[in-house]
C-alpha cells in the first residue's frame, strides 16, 4: 500500500498540482478539502455520505461490513437523509435496490464474496432493466473451502452480468471511484449499474492518507439525480419486469451493449472533469513507465503498487519494463490496451482469479482475444495466476515473472504459458494436467 500512495504523490508532483496553476474553483476546493487517514471501507462510507443517495439497502458481510455500519451511523447522526433498508439477505438487498431504482431513487449498497454470489439473479435484473446504482464490492475469495481473504473470483464471475466494473488500486482511488461511479452509471448515454471493487482487507481494512474533498464540491460534481423513467410518474407511465418475447429480447440486450460501449467515452469524460475539479485524473487505464517498455505486466487492483516498485528496480538496472493497470473490466477497453501492448515483445497478464477448465484466467483470455487479429505482430502473452484466497505476492515473485518475460523475448519457448505463482507442491506440466499435482506430505 505504501507503493500505491507514493505513486499517487509522484503523479501529482509531475503534473505540477498547485493552487497557483489551477482554476479558481479548483483552488477553492484544495483549500477546503481535508487530508485524513481512512481505510477503504471508511472512504467508501464517506463518499456515500457526501453523495447521500436516496436508498441504501444492505446486508453486512466481511470484509465490507464497516461500510453499512458507518452509513447507519451517519443516518442516525443526521449527516445523511438516506433511507437505510436492513434486509435478511443480499438477494433481498439488491431486490430492494432494483425496486427503489425503478421508482426513480438514487441507490447504493455494498457486499462481498458469497454476498455478491447471493445477489446473482438480481445483478442481471438490475442491468437488464438498465437501472443505475452503485455497489461497492470488497473482493474476497468464494467458498468452498471457506476463505475470508482477497481475490477477484466473485467479481470475475459477475463480469458478464451487464454491470460496469471498476477495480481500485488505493484507498484514494476507491473514494474517487465511488464518486465518479454515480456520474458514469447515471449518464443518459449509459444508464447501467456500476460495481466499484476494492481488494478485501488489503484496501477495505488498510488505512492510508487520502484527500477527503469538500462535501458541497462532491455534491456539485455528482449533481442531483434525474431519471427519465420512473414507476412513480403518472404522466409518463413505464413498466419494469414484463415478459420479453423473442421478437424483442435481442433488441433490448443490444441496448445494454450500446450503453456499455458509450460508457468508454463517458468514463474518460467524467475522469477528466474529476481531474479538473480535484486534481486527480483518471482514464480507462493506468500505464506506468510504458513509453519505451519492451516487456510489461498487466494487472488489476491493489498489487499494482508492488509491481511498480519492481519496475523501478529493473529500470534502475537498465531493463525496459513497464506496468499496465486496467481500471475497468467492463466495459473492457480493448482498443486502448492493444495500443499499449502491440509495441512490446512479451507480456504477462496477472490474474487474481482463475477459471476451472478454461485456457487461462479471465483477464488473460480477454487480452489474448483482443490481440488475436494482430497475431502476426503481437507480443508473446503469458498468464500468471496469483493471490488466490489471499496468498501473498512477493516482490521476488514479480522479479521472476519479469525474468520469464526476458527469457521469452530471447526466444525461449520452454517458458510455461500459464502458471500459478507461489503454488506449493510439484509444478503442473501444463494447465490441463491436473493429475500431475501432488500436495507435499504433511501440508494441506
Amino acid at each position: 500500500m505504501t507503493a500505491s500512495r507514493r505513486r499517487s504523490k509522484t503523479k501529482n508532483e509531475v503534473r505540477g498540482m498547485s493552487t497557483q496553476s489551477v482554476p479558481q474553483d479548483r483552488a477553492d476546493s484544495d483549500r477546503s478539502r481535508k487530508e485524513v487517514v481512512l481505510s477503504g471501507n471508511m472512504a467508501v462510507a464517506h463518499a456515500l455520505r457526501q453523495v447521500d443517495p436516496h436508498v441504501f439497502p444492505g446486508y453486512p458481510i466481511t470484509p465490507s461490513t464497516k461500510i453499512m455500519e458507518m452509513v447507519a451511523s451517519f443516518i442516525a447522526n443526521g449527516e445523511m437523509q438516506c433511507e437505510l433498508v436492513a434486509v435478511e439477505s443480499e438477494h433481498s438487498a439488491l431486490s430492494v435496490a432494483v425496486g427503489a431504482a425503478a421508482a426513480g431513487a438514487r441507490v447504493a449498497s455494498a457486499t462481498s464474496s458469497q454476498g455478491l454470489a447471493f445477489m446473482w439473479e438480481m445483478l442481471y435484473i438490475a442491468a437488464g432493466s438498465q437501472l443505475p446504482m452503485v455497489l461497492a464490492v470488497g473482493n474476497r475469495a468464494l467458498s468452498a473451502p471457506i476463505n475470508g481473504f482477497s481475490d477477484h473470483g466473485e467479481a470475475m464471475g459477475a463480469r458478464d452480468s451487464g454491470w460496469l466494473q471498476f477495480h481500485s488500486e488505493s484507498v484514494q482511488e476507491t473514494y474517487d471511484n465511488i464518486v465518479q461511479a454515480f456520474r458514469i452509471g447515471e449518464d443518459r448515454r449509459v444508464r447501467l449499474p456500476v460495481m466499484v471493487c476494492l481488494d478485501g482487507f488489503v484496501l477495505t481494512h488498510t488505512s492510508e492518507n487520502i484527500f477527503l474533498e469538500n462535501d458541497e464540491a462532491i455534491r456539485n460534481f455528482v449533481r442531483p439525480y434525474r431519471t427519465e423513467y420512473t414507476l412513480l410518474n403518472p404522466d409518463r407511465p413505464v413498466s419494469y419486469g414484463l415478459g420479453d418475447p423473442p421478437e424483442f429480447y435481442m433488441e433490448h440486450k443490444m441496448r445494454q451493449q450500446a450503453g456499455m460501449e458509450r460508457a468508454l467515452q463517458v468514463i474518460e469524460e467524467v475522469g477528466a472533469e474529476f481531474g479538473r475539479c480535484f486534481g486527480r485524473h483518471y482514464g480507462l487505464l493506468d500505464p506506468y513507465r510504458m513509453e519505451d517498455a519492451e516487456v510489461a505486466i498487466v494487472i488489476l487492483g491493489s498489487e499494482a503498487g508492488r509491481v511498480k516498485n519492481v519496475v523501478d528496480e529493473l529500470r534502475a538496472s537498465g531493463k525496459k519494463a513497464g506496468v499496465l493497470r486496467i481500471r475497468f473490466v467492463r466495459p473492457f477497453p480493448d482498443e486502448q490496451i492493444v495500443k499499449h501492448l502491440l509495441p512490446l515483445r512479451a507480456v504477462a497478464v496477472m490474474d487474481r482469479s482463475y477459471a476451472p477448465g478454461a485456457v487461462g484466467a479471465p483477464v488473460f483470455q480477454e487480452i489474448r482475444s483482443s490481440l488475436y487479429e494482430y497475431r502476426g505482430g503481437a507480443p508473446h502473452v503469458i498468464n500468471r495466476i496469483y493471490g488466490l484466497g489471499g496468498r501473498e505476492l512477493r516482490a521476488a515473485d514479480v522479479r521472476t515473472i519479469f525474468s520469464e518475460l526476458d527469457s521469452l523475448r530471447a526466444g525461449n519457448e520452454s517458458v510455461p504459458a500459464i502458471r500459478l505463482v507461489g503454488l506449493r507442491g510439484e509444478p503442473l506440466p501444463n494447465w490441463r494436467d491436473q493429475q500431475a499435482f501432488k500436495m507435499p506430505v504433511g501440508q494441506s
